[in-house]
């Protein structure tokens, strides 16, 4: 069956760095849209960055932008999200997402907090 598992997640200090990472099985990864999701408490779910199946197109969110880069390996069908510069507004639970036409998986989430 589809699987997302994310993991790397954690509390950090303001400042410092996360990697998170999301390994994946039963569907085919390298053919899927791979993205980063996040919902703090109380707020909507936003998305934090996408990476196309081959890594030629990326996109962030402005909030994130210049502090984190999405990338994947699709021989290990892996995506993951380098965070750097971690700010207490970036606590939230983290999701990975994989997209191809209508067609949606979501891992269950890790929980970031950043906090001194």
């Amino acid at each position: 069956q589809v699987q997302l598992v994310e993991s790397g997640g954690g509390l950090v200090q303001p400042g410092g760095s996360l990697r998170l990472s999301c390994a994946t099985s039963g569907f085919i990864f390298s053919s899927y849209i791979m993205s980063w999701y996040r919902q703090a408490p109380g707020k909507e779910r936003e998305l934090v960055a996408s990476i196309s199946n081959n890594s030629n197109g990326r996109t962030y969110a402005d909030s994130v932008k210049g502090r984190s880069t999405i990338s994947r390996d699709n021989a290990k069908n892996t995506v993951y999200l380098q965070m750097n510069s971690l700010k207490p507004e970036d606590t939230a639970v983290y999701y990975c997402n994989a997209r191809r036409g209508l067609t949606l998986y979501w891992g269950q989430g890790t929980q970031v907090n950043v906090s001194s």
